[in-house]
């Protein structure tokens, strides 16, 4: 049993789909937890609350780059409609993947500059929400056209039109 898990914490793809649900699940229960703690005024757990988000958002990182490890095993498992999902799962990653960065960034400045400037918490956990919401919009996006790459359960119109990339 263990020889079975430490062969499939090799594999990217395998790893990607573990870890994928951290920038989208996990985030949305830190974001709960942020507007609960906002409206119930308490510093220490809005400190709590922004530190999961950070880690959350941060977490797209590696999920991204065991995603982008996992293309050519997957493309080899999928038929073609789910290769035209897979190549839009791919454009919506690389194209939006920045949110997440910026809620982790901000996260950030949201847990120290309060330190030094109190005053700026309420409204930086604020934009943290809002920044928040659009992220887990833009995480839904991405993932809805991965869900359906293996899963042709969820494939519920046509594919997307894959575009040819030009030789290299």
């Amino acid at each position: 049993m263990i020889d079975i898990l430490l062969r499939d914490l090799r594999q990217p793809e395998y790893i990607h789909v573990l870890i994928n649900p951290l920038p989208i699940y996990g985030l949305a229960i830190a974001w709960i937890g942020l507007i609960i703690a906002f409206f119930l005024r308490s510093r220490r757990a809005q400190i709590a609350t922004l530190i999961i988000v950070l880690i959350c958002a941060a977490s797209a990182w590696p999920v991204y780059e065991f995603g982008e490890q996992a293309e050519n095993p997957v493309i080899s498992m999928a038929d073609k409609d789910g290769q035209a999902w897979l190549a839009e799962h791919k454009d919506r990653a690389e194209d939006l993947i920045y949110f997440f960065y910026a809620l982790a960034l901000l996260s950030a400045i949201a847990i120290v500059l309060p330190i030094k400037w109190p005053k700026c918490s309420a409204p930086l956990v604020i934009v943290v929400i809002l920044l928040g919401a659009v992220t887990l919009g833009v995480g839904g996006y991405i993932a809805y056209a991965g869900g359906k790459i293996r899963h042709r359960e969820f494939r519920n119109e046509p594919p997307p039109k894959m575009v040819e990339q030009p030789q290299r």
